[in-house]
């Protein structure tokens, strides 16, 4: 058998493999809750399951600890997975904790001095960048044991955290500047920032190929573009035909953006008028139609393959079509709501891909 008849059958071979594994894997969508401030009113407390292949069918809920001193549940702040760990992982105003997929059960939890914000994990499952809640430094921490490797100082009120695709650098939103900082993630420090945008640096994301970002600000009902490269500004867009005003939570008027996977749209929140605005994601970045939603919008959360989007309000959205599909209910027939949600997929009981709370572009 020569070389090139080889090759073919050992890549028929891997292509066979990768469609088993496509054909024997189950989505679920994991949501913790409470994850709208500590209102138990959106789902109560845990982590609850639901069967994305079965009409995002409630699956069950598993419990969680995260407590405030006085014993009632605490915020969830942020949530991510490592595959390699096998771990799904839930921080809180005061600590985090390790989750097995497998088995459900607590793995850890610890305190954390300074608090916990949104988290990211880096793509080989073992280092996480957690902001402390709003001060003035990120923990890098080992995702298996939990223990911090590092302190990273930025400027005062560290919050959200987007791990790069290569694992070269992570992307850090301190809510109390106009930059978007960028850290050496061999390094674990600071090594470059982006801006200045118009404003405090508030919900963001990026592009696939790690050239654009697109970050949310005070103040701004729309969002801007940054430059990744160069570092700089190069867009700023506001949404038409809608008025900012007063908004339930966070302060500013567009707390939530997300590109898709395709990067062909951009969906962005619009807190005080209760909708989700959609844009292209390409300049002149034209806005393309508006969709209403049953409660402020804080957060806006896809699925691994872009079919559906998950607004922190509880709609399941049918991106193609931009039909509400559903709304998420517990085992109660309760509304479930979380800005804390991502998509994990199971080969029998072993995960093997799992999604972002970010609406990260996947175009490489």
């Amino acid at each position: 058998m020569n070389m090139t008849i080889r090759t073919l059958l050992a890549g028929l071979i891997l292509l066979n493999l990768s469609i088993s594994v496509a054909a024997q894997s189950h989505r679920y969508l994991y949501v913790a809750t409470p994850g709208i401030r500590d209102y138990l009113g959106y789902g109560g407390h845990g982590l609850l399951v639901f069967d994305i292949d079965n009409n995002h069918k409630f699956v069950k809920r598993i419990p969680l600890r995260g407590l405030h001193p006085n014993g009632k549940p605490s915020n969830v702040k942020g949530i991510a997975v490592s595959l390699p760990l096998n771990s799904i992982y839930v921080s809180t105003l005061e600590g985090m904790q390790r989750i097995d997929l497998s088995t459900d059960s607590i793995v850890w939890e610890k305190p954390y001095e300074g608090g916990c914000d949104r988290m990211a994990i880096s793509p080989d499952g073992l280092t996480m960048y957690l902001p402390s809640l709003e001060n003035s430094f990120w923990n890098v921490v080992d995702c298996k044991t939990g223990d911090v490797i590092k302190k990273i100082p930025v400027y005062k009120r560290a919050h959200n955290t987007i791990y790069s695709r290569t694992g070269n650098e992570v992307y850090l939103d301190d809510i109390g500047s106009p930059w978007l900082y960028v850290a050496d993630a061999h390094k674990h420090e600071v090594a470059r920032k982006v801006g200045p945008f118009a404003n405090f640096v508030r919900p963001f994301t990026v592009n696939g190929k790690e050239n654009r970002v697109y970050v949310t600000v005070d103040s701004l009902l729309g969002f801007e573009v940054g430059d990744l490269q160069q570092g700089t500004k190069i867009a700023h867009i506001v949404v038409e035909g809608w008025e900012p005003g007063p908004v339930r939570r966070h302060g500013n008027p567009s707390h939530g953006i997300a590109l898709t996977p395709d990067e062909k749209e951009l969906w962005l929140s619009d807190g005080h008028n209760m909708r989700i605005h959609i844009f292209s994601a390409r300049p002149p970045y034209q806005q393309l139609t508006t969709i209403p939603v049953q409660d402020m919008p804080g957060w806006l959360t896809l699925s691994i393959d872009g079919k559906y989007i998950y607004p922190s309000s509880g709609e399941v959205i049918d991106v193609k079509t931009r039909k509400t599909l559903l709304t998420l209910k517990d085992e109660f027939n309760n509304s479930v709501g979380s800005e804390k949600m991502l998509e994990v997929d199971f080969n029998g009981k072993k995960p093997v891909r799992a999604g972002n709370q970010f609406g990260i572009g996947q175009v490489f």
